[in-house]
């Protein structure tokens, strides 16, 4: 009952925030975009408690990116705000890695198949996409350059769940650490390298289903095998 109520509430921000995106709205944008993780963090509390330190730590990373989006929110005439948003995203990746590595710790030793194409895959696409950039990055090739490093580590440990956790949570998982480096992708190239059409709408819409995907996926979450209570 709560996955479908929260579910329903979570499409309606979805929706008016893609709106203001595609519009310009500014006011509507401002009203809608803080609610996008509000909704995901109540749905979060409600449905577990925060029981467990994997959903305590998918709590924090997500108040983190409630904080990011307010800053990029406000960075209009305020660059260093695209800084402190950045910081607090990068953040949140890092809650999302050490709830991630909780379930490699339930079952170090199990192999996830195609875990090494999965670490090449990434890294490939992180460092070319990087590279890409670097020209035009300037003085933000330091902390661009950490960031990539970071989300890739969070894609990377959402592959690894494999056989740790439930199917289901597994895949929403994994397709939410894809869709936020998609996001951030389009994001990185907007802003540096070249302007995108509707890339507000792109980078939003993204981002969205990244973060309800993840969540959805950490309510779902049954661990295949433990040694101890996480």
């Amino acid at each position: 009952m709560k996955t479908k109520l929260f579910s329903f509430i979570f499409f309606l921000v979805f929706v008016i925030q893609l709106y203001a995106e595609y519009v310009n709205n500014i006011e509507l944008r401002n009203f809608s975009k803080p609610l996008i993780v509000v909704v995901l963090l109540v749905w979060l509390y409600l449905s577990t408690n925060l029981k467990g330190r994997f959903h305590k730590r998918i709590f924090a990373g997500l108040i983190f990116a409630w904080i990011g989006d307010i800053l990029l929110m406000l960075q209009s005439g305020k660059p260093v705000f695209f800084i402190y948003g950045l910081i607090a995203f990068l953040a949140c990746h890092i809650f999302y890695i050490r709830a991630f590595t909780l379930d490699h710790r339930s079952n170090p030793n199990h192999k996830t198949p195609y875990f090494l194409w999965a670490i090449g895959a990434f890294a490939i696409f992180c460092s070319g996409l990087f590279f890409y950039l670097q020209p035009k990055l300037g003085a933000m090739q330091f902390p661009v350059l950490i960031y990539a490093i970071i989300i890739t580590v969070m894609a990377i440990l959402a592959v690894n769940r494999y056989g740790k956790v439930n199917i289901f949570s597994f895949k929403l998982i994994l397709y939410g650490a894809l869709f936020f480096l998609l996001s951030d992708s389009v994001l990185a190239v907007n802003k540096f390298a070249q302007p995108i059409p509707q890339s507000g709408a792109l980078i939003m819409a993204t981002y969205m289903i990244a973060q309800y995907l993840i969540v959805y996926g950490t309510i779902s979450r049954q661990l295949v095998v433990t040694r101890t209570e996480i």
